[in-house]
This record gives C-alpha cells, structure tokens and sequence, in this order.
C-alpha cells in the first residue's frame, strides 16, 4: 500500500492512486465466457470495416454532455483521454506521459508530445482545461458536470471557473480538488474528461453534429452521423495510443428491434452485437457454435421511482410503498426464465465485478420476495393516505431487451398488492430518454453501465443530491455526507466500509429498487476474430478484424 503523501504516478504499466486504490476488477475474467479461443483469435491487421450495433444518441456528440450508451460507443471510438481502461478495468496512459499524485488534493498531469485531433491542431494543456471549464460551467448544463464537482471553483449554483486546473507549460497542467477525492486519477479514463480542439468552442451544437477527436477512429466525413440510422467511422491514421486500431474502421448501426440485429448477426449482415436479445438466449449459444460470450459485467439493473410521483415520495408513506414494491419482484424468478441465467438478482446498488462489493449491506433484506409483507407495508401505507388508485406504469424503450422482464415485473406487482400494474413502451432510446428527463414518466426502468471500475461510481452521479444521472431526483443529507466521507478516505478499506454504510441508508429510501446485474451476452458473425468484451460489456472494437 503507498503512502499517499509519496509522489505517485501512472506509469504505461499502471496506475498508482490516492491510496492505493485497487485497480483490477474481482472475478471478471475471460476463463468463464462462453467463447471459442481457437476460432477468436487471430494475430494481424486487416482493412476490413466491422459492423455493430447501436442507438441513436440524444443529444449531440460533446463528450461532457454524453452519458447514455448510445453516444458513448461512439464518444469512446473518437476521443483520447489521459488513460484507458484494459479489458479487465485496469489502466494505461494514453494521452498522458504521466499522473503524479503530488498530495491527496493535488495532481500533475503531463501530456505526450506530439498529439494531434484529426483536424492537425495539438493536444495541449490548453485543450483539457477548457473542455472541462466547459463541461464544468453550470450554464451549459452539461450531463456530466458532476464529474468536475471536486475540482476547485466548481459551483451548481453559478458560473465558475475551475480555478483548480492551472496550466504550468503547453503539455503539463496541475488540478487541484477542494477535497480529497481518492478514485479522481481512476477516473481520468471516462469520456467526460476527453480534450476538445479550440473549433469546438465556436458553436459546440455544430460541432456535436460533426465532432472532431483526438481517438483511435473519426467520422468518416461530414454528415457521417445519419440520424437514426447508423454512423461509419474510420481509422484515425495520426493515433498512437494504446488503443491502436487492427481494422479499417467501424460502422455502427442503429436497430430499433434487437431482434433485428441478431438477425442480420446470423445471416452475416452485422459481424459484433454487443447484447443478446430475449428471445434468443435460449438458442444462441447453438446458433452461434462458440462465437459467444456470457461473462460478468459491470452493469446494474433497477426500477426507479421518481421523486415527483404522487405517493411515492420519500417520506413514511412513500418509503412503504417503495419497499411493498420491492418485496413484490420475484427476482430469482424473472432472472432464471426470462434471462436463462444470464443475470444475477441484485444483492446492492453496484456490481459484484468491483472492487469492494459486498452482499451483506444492512437493509438489503427489502430485495427478498415476500408477498406477504409487501401486502402488509401497502396495507400499512394506505392507512396514512389511501392510494389514488392510478395506474402503476413502468415506462422503458421499446429498442432494448426490456419488454418481457418489464411485463413480469407488471404482471407480479398486480398480483401481489392488488393494483394495476402495466409497462408503457417508448419506441426508443432517445425519446424514452427525453420524456424521462422532461419528468413525463411514472416509474421507468434504469440501468448503470459504470464509466470507471469503483464502487463510488454506481453510487455518486446515480444518486448524490444534484448529480447529472440522479433522474429520480433523489436527495438525502445523511447519504451525501457518508458519501462525501467515503471518497476522501485514503485507506481504501475505510472507504469501501464507508460507502457500504451510504447504501443502507439506499436501502431504507429506495429511490432505485435494485433488480440484477447484468452479464455481457454478445455474439460475433463467421470470420470475426479477435473479439473480447471489457469490464464495463463493451467489446474492444480497436482489436476486432475479420
């Protein structure tokens, strides 16, 4: 374990923290995949372009405003941060010579000479600083502000400069936190601290359209993003990183039916689908004759009720009604017949691939199915205020695998507690995302595919008072503080000891009711090699070719 007052720094081998943060993932390995090894693996680089599968994105491509999965795929594929994260969640520098921990509220970072965006401009100091100046001031309301809030001068209330970021020459900044913040070098690798080129700052919207990056692939021309439909990528020649691609560029389409994708997989239309839909997780395993995978994955699954819906507001009525709910789900059910043990009933608010999770938290007995007490928690809330009698509705997208668990979840909420439960589709990602956002839904399913591999980013931006991702609006004094407490420990078992406290005090509010983790269930056509799915369910296009 280093001293935390030691000088620190990543190395291209890996990543010395604030503590000694550990930087493998528990349990994640390749081993236990479905795959076929002799038929995956092939060394070389080809020309070929690989196709995969994707959703419209929401909102334009500006990696501080980017926090689905839609326009991550592609925010990922274009842009550079100062590290990137292998396939088992450890660390390597890519836009940075080096991370030195200088205290535990003081870092400095320099950048590797030479660097360019596909427009010719370098990679600077300068071309950090001011993409998280933007993303951080509070009149651009950026998804993800909140991955700025424990740099100096950050502000939710008003315009701020980050006046913890100085620039020292043209390749070396330092950053200065307002507090420690063990996990802030962990971080580095999400896309929201990406650099952007000065163009950028003429008119972001414009430049969101047609983005110019500093990554392993970029658009193809202008107007490579089709709308809806797909957006072809191609190899960026000038880039050096890790992530250096084997294959000539990358076609990403947009499918409103997963079941149409695995169609086009089978009849070699698609050659990576990165999420097998239910209706084949019985079959494709022989469909696929060992071009498959089924490994852990940092994802986390739930039901979300917001704190805007009548009745379920986070007081005693609202808290029973949450954990009547809860108790109502038979998770081990819904995982073993819908998803043919493909998920993993949730034990807590993280992923059981980190670092530092554990089933045990105190309270997560609310996840146990037990139809009796949630008729009785019901009964007990309708003596404060009887309940309106309206529809419970789960909204979802219709282009994800989510109707068949979300009509369980209907169908056994109805049953239990004797009101009328129904699913309400969106046809896809993007509106679904839009009318949740605008608070146009009752609950809706929600999902966390983590950004770094630690427990606090399940946690922090999901639910901390004000957070870009905290969509329930959620807010509770005693859980930012524990929160708070448990990122500025430096001893990393008195932190995840922490943060295990803040989920009990989840447990007891409910504004997400956990369900499952997700494994990554993917597949590749005939003639795909080289496919490997990473920590977070994501394969490593950089590495595919055929």
């Amino acid at each position: 374990m280093e001293d935390t007052l030691k000088r620190n720094k990543i190395g291209v081998a890996g990543l010395a923290l604030l503590g000694a943060t550990s930087l493998v993932l528990a349990g994640c390995a390749s081993s236990g995949g479905d795959t076929n090894t002799d038929d995956n693996s092939s060394g070389g680089t080809t020309t070929e372009v690989i196709t995969t599968n994707g959703s419209e994105p929401q909102n334009p491509l500006i990696p501080t405003n980017t926090n689905e999965t839609g326009g991550g795929k592609v925010v990922d594929s274009i842009f550079a941060g100062l590290i990137s994260y292998k396939a088992d969640g450890s660390v390597e520098n890519d836009a940075a010579e080096s991370i030195t921990t200088d205290s535990p509220t003081q870092l400095t970072v320099k950048i590797r000479d030479g660097l360019k965006f596909t427009n010719g401009e370098a990679v600077t100091a300068d071309s950090f600083i001011k993409a998280w100046n933007y993303g951080a001031l509070a009149s651009n309301k950026q998804n993800s502000s909140y991955f700025f809030e424990d740099i100096e001068g950050f502000s939710y209330e008003k315009d701020s400069e980050l006046t913890g970021l100085k620039k020292v020459d043209d390749l070396t900044f330092t950053i200065t936190l307002n507090k420690p913040a063990s996990d802030f070098a962990q971080r580095l690798g999400y896309s929201a601290y990406a650099p952007l080129p000065s163009v950028a700052f003429d008119d972001m919207k414009a430049f969101g359209e047609n983005p110019i990056g500093n990554g392993p692939y970029k658009l193809a021309k202008d107007g490579a993003w089709q709308h809806n439909v797909r957006i072809d990528l191609v190899v960026n020649e000038d880039y050096d990183g890790p992530r250096k691609p084997k294959n000539g560029g990358l076609d990403i389409v947009f499918y409103a039916n997963p079941d149409g994708a695995y169609t086009d997989l089978l009849g070699g239309n698609l050659d990576v689908l990165d999420s097998i839909p239910d209706s084949a997780l019985e079959n494709y395993k022989t469909d696929l004759d060992g071009r498959s995978v089924n490994q852990p994955a940092a994802i986390f699954q739930s039901l979300t009720i917001p704190e805007w819906l009548d009745g379920f507001q986070t007081d005693e009525e609202g808290k029973l009604r949450r954990a009547a709910i809860s108790h109502s789900i038979n998770r081990d059910q819904i995982t073993d017949v819908i998803f043919k043990g493909t998920r993993t009933p949730a034990k807590d608010f993280t992923s059981p691939v980190i670092d530092g999770w554990s089933d045990s938290v105190p309270g997560n007995d609310v996840l146990d199915y037990d139809p009796e007490l949630a008729k009785e928690l019901w009964d007990q809330a309708n003596a404060i205020k009887p309940y309106s009698g309206k529809e419970f509705t789960i909204s979802y997208n219709a282009d994800g695998p989510h109707q068949a668990w979300v009509d369980a979840v209907s169908n056994s909420v109805s049953k239990v507690l004797g009101i009328k439960a129904v699913g309400k589709p969106f046809p896809d990602f993007a509106t679904y995302l839009d009318a949740r956002d605008n608070e146009k839904v009752d609950a809706f399913r929600s999902g966390w595919q983590a950004d770094y591999p630690g427990l606090y980013n399940f946690l922090g931006p999901l639910y901390a008072t004000g957070a870009g991702s905290n969509d329930g609006k959620y807010s509770d004094k005693k859980f930012d503080d524990l929160l708070a407490k448990g990122i500025s420990e430096t001893d990393e078992a008195a932190r995840n000891s922490t943060l295990l406290e803040a989920q009990s005090v989840l447990f007891e509010d409910l504004p997400a009711i956990p369900l499952w983790y997700s494994n990554v269930n993917g597949g590749w056509a005939d003639g795909v090699k080289n496919v490997e799915f990473g920590w977070n369910s994501v394969p490593l296009y950089y590495e595919i070719t055929k």
